[in-house]
């Protein structure tokens, strides 16, 4: 699974961007239908609480799914989002299962 990453009004990080690659991976390996992933990380300067944002769109067969979450921290943000689309990725696994 490719994954794509985009930082906005925020500096690269590696250290994030392998945290995240690791969850897909894992998230990947549960479901192996998912082809590629588009991960978004943006700083809200006007949220004083939280303004970390994670946004992931994931491609596969048929409509995409998309989550985002907005938190504290950047890596609370991620693993909110991944849990997310497990939610999703569960029930759409549901609809391609043939019995």
């Amino acid at each position: 699974m490719t994954v794509n990453f985009q930082y906005v009004n925020t500096h690269v990080s590696d250290t994030l961007s392998a945290f995240t690659t690791e969850k897909l991976e894992k998230l990947a390996n549960k479901f192996e239908f998912l082809i590629s992933a588009q991960v978004y990380i943006k700083h809200d300067d006007k949220d004083h609480d939280a303004g970390k944002i994670c946004n992931i769109e994931l491609s596969l067969p048929g409509p995409r799914i998309y989550a985002t979450s907005n938190e504290a921290t950047y890596e609370m943000a991620v693993n909110e989002t991944i849990n997310d689309l497990t939610r999703q990725l569960k029930k759409r696994k549901e609809v391609f299962k043939t019995y």
